[in-house]
């Protein structure tokens, strides 16, 4: 693993793809990761109610030299509140609005912490001189898709973007060498996805990955990755939070280009000028 990865988020990012004994040892730890840190190999495997020798390989699963490494990861994230998930309890809507903020601020937190800023140097550079920006995703992804291309061709960017994934492999047969494929994922396992990188590629394209884990197979297709972190019950539905660091990661991109470039602004401000006719 990564020395400057977030244990937790890696925690988060790779549970849907675990094994039941590691998902089991995984609810344990992000349920209390201050009480693990002073675990023995024994306790955690107790309070899992899996084998020691489970634990041993859930280390190793993660990339870890062994257990004493994994309390260490921990131990160098339980002081902060943006590490873990807080649990959302309806009972008292008020602490739940505040877990859900708690939560979000996580997310946001820590997706923009953690990108490496050479990537996203290479990355705006990619996006800047594409004759064409092709932005794909699917199903609850889309509306991250969606707000890229309006918010990309504000910033005069050419941006092109389908719902329908029949239509955006259609549109990527027809670019060129010189245009970027920004392909946006959960968890970056789409067989979609994954063959419309592989026509991509064919056709010389550069391709960019929004993705919530490293390892995920269309972060390794990818020529440059970049990694959103979730915030997520264990075993809840994977999409739950992981839209809101997406929509993230796409505005501070949005935003470094204009930061970059403020004639930019000249752009978004003709564009406003179009369309403000059309507000009350």
């Amino acid at each position: 693993m990564e020395d400057n990865k977030n244990i937790v988020d890696v925690l988060y990012s790779s549970v849907n793809k675990m094994t039941q004994s590691d998902k089991k040892i995984t609810q344990v730890i992000l349920q209390n990761p201050a009480a693990v840190v002073n675990y023995t190999i024994s306790e955690l495997a107790t309070q899992a109610q899996v084998s020691e020798a489970s634990v041993s390989r859930f280390c190793k699963n993660l990339s870890l030299s062994g257990f004493h490494q994994l309390k260490i990861d921990l131990a160098k994230v339980v002081s902060d509140d943006t590490s873990y998930y807080k649990n959302v309890d309806y009972d008292d809507l008020q602490a739940a609005l505040a877990s859900i903020k708690d939560n979000k601020v996580a997310e946001i937190t820590n997706t923009l912490t953690k990108i490496p800023t050479k990537n996203v140097e290479k990355i705006l550079k990619l996006i800047e001189n594409a004759r064409i920006l092709q932005v794909a995703a699917e199903g609850n992804t889309f509306p991250v898709a969606a707000d890229a291309a309006y918010r990309f061709n504000q910033l005069g960017i050419l941006t092109i973007s389908a719902e329908s994934w029949q239509t955006a492999i259609a549109q990527t047969l027809n670019l060129q060498a010189t245009d970027v494929l920004l392909v946006i994922s959960n968890s970056g396992e789409s067989r979609a996805l994954l063959k419309q990188v592989k026509v991509a590629h064919q056709g010389g394209l550069k391709v960019i990955a929004l993705t919530n884990r490293a390892d995920s197979p269309l972060g390794l297709a990818a020529d440059l990755h970049l990694t959103t972190a979730v915030r997520q019950r264990v075993l809840q539905s994977e999409y739950y939070f992981s839209r809101v660091a997406a929509m993230t990661a796409v505005e501070a991109l949005f935003l470094l280009l204009i930061a970059k470039n403020k004639k930019r602004l000249e752009n978004i401000k003709q564009h406003e000028n179009l369309i403000s006719d059309e507000k009350l």
